[in-house]
């Protein structure tokens, strides 16, 4: 006779949250795969629901409309690409957190010439969900991540002390814009031009008080 499984043995049930959360999941995954390829005003929540193959409810559960879906799919980019460059930065900081932060400045301006970098973060979310909240999310997941570098900078004596928060912003906000201005462009050498500026202007933020 075949053994009969043990309690033990038997199949986990999922958890009323695990099966939600999986849903949310798979509606995101959905979502970013379909306004990375058509854009977020060529797409509309009744495909999104099939393709995913839950219920409208589902969606309204989870999201309160498409704009947050679309914004739960730009923080996951985000989150991602800060994960991304935050450990190519981590690998070279030991050596030189200068060298370091423009590897990562380089690394972000040839990822946001990827398609869906570019029509998600850069083309649809500031303009669906307007500039402050989009900077606000940028800020969230990458300012941490500059602010870290910066102050490993100084304090490796590689760049003059300044205050560290405004001019991770000024930054930041120097990165969106080339970023955009990147991604804009079909040329690989103005992406490469855009990249050994950025290099310049950290590699300018030494001066006669660092080694």
């Amino acid at each position: 006779m075949p053994r009969v499984p043990t309690d033990t043995e038997a199949p986990r049930r999922r958890t009323k949250a695990e099966r939600s959360e999986e849903t949310r999941a798979l509606l995101v995954a959905t979502a970013r795969r379909l306004f990375a390829d058509r854009g977020y005003a060529a797409v509309g929540t009744e495909e999104i629901v099939r393709d995913a193959g839950v219920t409208r409810g589902a969606l309204y559960h989870h999201f309160g409309g498409k704009k947050d879906l679309l914004e739960a799919v730009y923080c996951q980019i985000e989150e991602e690409l800060t994960q991304e460059i935050g450990d190519l930065v981590l690998r070279e900081a030991a050596e030189s957190p200068l060298a370091a932060m423009e590897t990562g400045a380089r690394a972000f301006i040839e990822a946001c010439s990827r398609p869906e970098v570019e029509r998600i973060v850069l083309l649809d979310s500031p303009a669906v969900l307007g500039w402050d909240r989009w900077r606000e999310i940028a800020a969230t997941y990458g300012l941490g991540l500059i602010e870290a570098s910066l102050a490993a900078a100084m304090e490796a004596g590689e760049i003059e002390r300044r205050p560290v928060r405004p001019l991770a912003h000024v930054l930041m906000g120097a990165m969106d814009e080339a970023a955009m201005l990147a991604a804009r462009s079909q040329d690989p050498a103005d992406r490469e031009e855009v990249g050994d500026l950025l290099a310049w202007i950290l590699t300018s933020l030494a001066g006669p008080g660092s080694r």
